[in-house]
């Protein structure tokens, strides 16, 4: 039993939503789900949200974050280290890329990891000129006649 969906209906009766319906396309068809590394998102306020990701074992510089338009990619490449044989390796230090397809307007602010758990603080911020204004109710200016002049005609 398929479960897809078609937006078609949609892209012909809507303007400026096809962001939104590829979203969901894509979205459809994820096959597997990464689940490493863990991570919560967490709204902290009205427009401020918080991604945390448990990456024990990575230091600062084996991660890098970068924002390429409206997708957030947190990638971790930790060097090999030769300590020894491992009997067991149990704490996962294995190379990661996850993606976050990120709102408009929505900008990374800082990032800061600390005791294995990486914290990235983002905020949305809508332009003055989307957001709603209070248009006042006046009255309209007095038409003035339309008058034409011409010269009399002396008959």
């Amino acid at each position: 039993m398929r479960n897809d969906f078609d937006f078609a209906p949609l892209y012909r009766s809507s303007i400026g939503f096809d962001r939104v319906f590829n979203l969901l396309n894509s979205a459809q068809r994820l096959q597997a789900v990464e689940t490493w590394p863990p991570y919560d998102i967490i709204k902290t306020g009205e427009d401020d949200y918080r991604i945390q990701m448990a990456v024990a074992g990575f230091a600062d510089a084996d991660l890098d974050i970068t924002q390429e338009r409206n997708v957030l990619i947190v990638k971790g490449q930790k060097a090999e280290q030769k300590d020894g044989e491992y009997l067991h390796r149990g704490i996962a230090g294995r190379a990661f890329e996850r993606r976050f397809e990120l709102a408009d307007h929505v900008r990374v602010e800082n990032a800061a990891l600390t005791n294995g758990l990486l914290s990235i603080d983002l905020k949305r911020e809508i332009p003055d000129a989307m957001k709603p204004r209070k248009i006042e109710i006046g009255s309209q200016p007095q038409a003035t006649p339309l008058q034409i002049d011409a010269e009399k005609q002396v008959a």
